[in-house]
């Protein structure tokens, strides 16, 4: 391990002098492209040099100790030698966590797409939640929300809502959200005060950019229809929703949040891309599942991945296998202690995999 952090010590080098290169300071690009390599591996770098450091300093206590014929010498030489130990240890702990790899969406801008799933309309009920809950943990962390797309039920709530969510490291956090919500609660309209089981799915998907998704126009059927719902004269006069039918994959993609056919059209456009790059994204992530089930075992999990207990304000992660008594603030918004821990326990399945 040690020597991959030296390697990257190594490296972290060559990018300093490549960034000070004349040739490298007037290609804008290139330079970027070299800045970013480099921030990446800063911690590492950190590290290594701690490492160095410490490593020279134990040598040090262990020379004194064995030249050393002072009783009281030694003991302190003792002590030091068991720190500078354990500095190591935790370093190696640290080092190991750097060097798992790094999700490279982590720092998009994400599209998430909330679909009410088995209940009726409670499920698009509990489906407008969630959106709320999305939306004020995006406000509290300085993100900035958009509606891209909303199908409402009879009920108040939504059969699906598309919106997207700009700001640094939206995906690195709300990647853990993708995934079935289930909630036990009694609805509003149940006279006898049963609690019913229903669901809505989220998926999380980081917003493409035009280089990872090459479209070809002909491929792409574009329909015209009137949007509907409450507006100004020109609701049911003018054609500005769109839909764009991908014909190769069959994905379908609905846009009437605007009044201008053009953003309609621009904005679906981004949501087509986004699920195209994460259906090759999930194809390549299916494919390496695959081949490590072939090693070591499938080690499948549920389809869902929390369930919401009103009656006993409740929040359980199945992933992390953590349950809190605080529904009422994570419907407020207040997901940051179970995205925290999601995110440990996947470190915590990445490292064990790392030594397996």
């Amino acid at each position: 391990m040690w020597e991959q952090v030296r390697a990257m010590r190594t490296r972290f080098d060559e990018l300093e002098a490549q960034m000070a290169a004349p040739e490298v300071a007037t290609n804008v690009a290139r330079l970027q492209a070299l800045a970013k390599e480099r921030s990446e591996m800063a911690d590492l770098v950190s590290i290594a040099d701690e490492y160095t450091q410490i490593d020279d300093a134990l040598g040090q206590a262990r020379e004194l100790q064995e030249s050393e014929s002072d009783a009281e010498l030694q003991e302190m030489a003792r002590q030091e030698i068991e720190t500078l130990t354990e500095r190591l240890e935790e370093l190696g702990a640290r080092a190991k966590k750097a060097l798992l790899p790094k999700d490279p969406n982590d720092e998009r801008d994400v599209i998430v797409e909330i679909r009410a799933g088995t209940g009726g309309d409670e499920a698009g009920l509990w489906a407008s939640d969630l959106f709320r809950a999305y939306t004020r943990h995006a406000e509290s962390r300085g993100w900035r929300t958009d509606v891209l797309a909303i199908s409402e039920n009879a009920a108040g709530g939504f059969k699906e809502i598309t919106f997207d969510v700009k700001g640094k490291g939206a995906f690195s956090r709300l990647k853990y959200e993708s995934g079935v919500h289930r909630v036990q609660r009694v609805p509003q309209t149940e006279a006898q005060g049963r609690i019913h089981t229903s669901t809505a799915t989220v998926a999380v998907l980081p917003e493409a950019e035009d280089v990872d998704i090459s479209l070809n126009e002909t491929d792409i059927r574009l329909d015209r229809f009137h949007s509907g719902g409450a507006g100004g004269q020109n609701v049911n006069k003018v054609e500005t929703g769109v839909r764009l039918t991908h014909e190769p994959t069959g994905i379908v993609v609905t846009c009437t949040g605007e009044r201008s056919q053009l953003k309609n059209r621009t904005r679906a456009m981004t949501i087509l891309r986004a699920r195209l790059y994460e259906r090759e994204r999930q194809r390549l992530q299916d494919e390496r599942a695959e081949n490590r089930r072939t090693q070591v075992g499938s080690g499948e999990r549920s389809e869902k991945i929390r369930t919401y207990n009103f009656p006993e304000n409740r929040v359980s992660d199945h992933r992390a296998n953590l349950t809190m008594h605080n529904l009422s603030a994570v419907l407020d918004g207040d997901l940051d202690d179970l995205i925290d821990a999601v995110a440990a326990a996947e470190e915590a399945k990445q490292l064990q995999q790392q030594v397996a």
